[in-house]
């Protein structure tokens, strides 16, 4: 697994697949599960790239303070490190604020497609991010609808092995909190780059009202719903990740 040096933490990312690049930055505390089912369809005909925020799996925690232009400052070592020209940008939650600030940074972004996302900090529930922290008694009822978790305990024992194997906890995942409660989007006329948003008609983290004025005040940005909460793109993943394909189809080389 490749290793790049960012604001003095070692920070692990693992690649797949060949063809143009799509990058998944992640939400506030989970690993690089959260990706699982979106690598297993995108992988192939295109590149993936997931990375470990700094104090998730086995990247270093951060050494103080964090912000989301620190983590956009650290994909863009990995893109760097990893040779990456030009990259479409896959962010949840906080990985989406990462994707909306490294997009009007830096220059290698092609397209975002954004996962309950908002363009401030003041719209995030503290309350309701700090409930789906690992070890809370139920921290995967904002993450997932009652129907899903209920019909699916294999996969939520599997999930809950992953959580702990991967998830940032502690102060590590307080330092991500921070940051994505702090976040203050770019000038968003200034994004220009084509950028679908998904939102949780059930979320309690970033309600619709937050995801639609974000996809409406960009340039080229268009907003859809999907049944179920935070984590409704993992969810739904056969249906978000047909759309997500056709969009990379659209704007591939």
């Amino acid at each position: 697994m490749p290793t790049v040096s960012a604001h003095g933490a070692s920070i692990r990312y693992e690649t797949d697949g060949d063809g143009p690049t799509v990058v998944f930055v992640n939400d506030v505390g989970y690993g690089a599960w959260l990706w699982g089912w979106h690598n297993d369809a995108v992988a192939g005909p295109y590149e993936t790239v997931v990375w470990d925020l700094p104090g998730t799996g086995r990247s270093d925690a951060p050494g103080g303070s964090l912000d989301v232009a620190a983590l956009a400052a650290t994909l863009e070592a990995v893109l760097s490190d990893h040779g990456v020209a030009n990259a479409h940008l896959v962010g949840a939650g906080l990985g989406g604020m990462v994707a909306l600030r490294y997009a009007h940074r830096y220059n290698r972004a092609r397209t975002l497609t954004l996962y309950c996302t908002a363009a401030s900090g003041d719209a995030v529930d503290e309350a309701a991010l700090s409930d789906l922290a690992l070890g809370e008694p139920e921290s995967l009822d904002g993450a997932f609808s009652p129907a899903f978790r209920d019909g699916a305990p294999d996969l939520f024992e599997q999930i809950s092995t992953w959580r702990a194997e991967e998830d940032a906890t502690g102060d590590a995942r307080a330092a991500q909190a921070v940051a994505m409660t702090g976040f203050d989007a770019p000038p968003l006329y200034e994004v220009t780059q084509p950028t679908q948003v998904y939102y949780g008609l059930d979320d309690p983290v970033v309600e619709p009202e937050a995801a639609e004025s974000l996809a409406a005040d960009l340039p080229r940005g268009s907003a859809e719903a999907v049944e179920g909460r935070h984590c409704c793109y993992v969810e739904h993943a056969p249906a978000v990740t047909d759309r997500l394909l056709a969009m990379l189809d659209e704007h591939a080389e």
